[in-house]
């Protein structure tokens, strides 16, 4: 039996979550949200907005809460992206209930706003530009280990040169 998630075998599945073996135990808030989360956003519209005034795109984490291979995501790549470059992330769960702003200011859960994306799979990585067109294409489940950050190098590239 050939076991896939997201279009990746076991194999590949296991090895990106072994990058997360390496990370830091992490405390959990009140809320349930680890302390090395990504930024909750309360209104993307204006989560873009700052993020385009820096002449970066808005990437969009949308994780599944236990998710193993979102953790690596959020804390091997997208945290640290955050920490050191100040790339503008924010995080969305895909079964929270949680009210976000659209980018048009509308009042919705994350779990109808990701529904609405059409994104099934977790993690997905977007990035957006104005208007809140995405500007580079989507990061797709997990990729092999190996190859995930330069992956989500080449999007970052691709949206940040559609951005001018």
């Amino acid at each position: 039996m050939r076991f896939v998630h997201g279009g990746l075998t076991r194999r590949d599945c296991l090895g990106a979550a072994l990058l997360g073996v390496a990370g830091v135990e992490l405390g959990r808030a009140e809320d349930g949200v680890t302390s090395a989360s990504l930024p909750l956003p309360v209104s993307l519209a204006d989560a873009l907005a700052a993020a385009l005034l820096v002449a970066q795109p808005l990437v969009v984490l949308v994780s599944l809460e236990g998710c193993p291979f979102c953790r690596v995501a959020r804390e091997n790549y997208l945290a640290p992206l955050r920490r050191r470059e100040g790339l503008p992330v924010v995080q969305l769960d895909m079964r929270s209930a949680r009210v976000v702003r659209d980018f048009q200011q509308r009042e919705t859960s994350h779990e109808a706003l990701i529904r609405g994306w059409g994104i099934q799979v977790a993690p997905t990585v977007l990035f957006f530009g104005a208007q809140g067109r995405e500007v580079a294409e989507r990061l797709k489940g997990a990729y092999i280990a190996d190859f995930y950050g330069a992956y989500l190098e080449q999007r970052l590239e691709t949206a940040r040169k559609r951005l001018l």
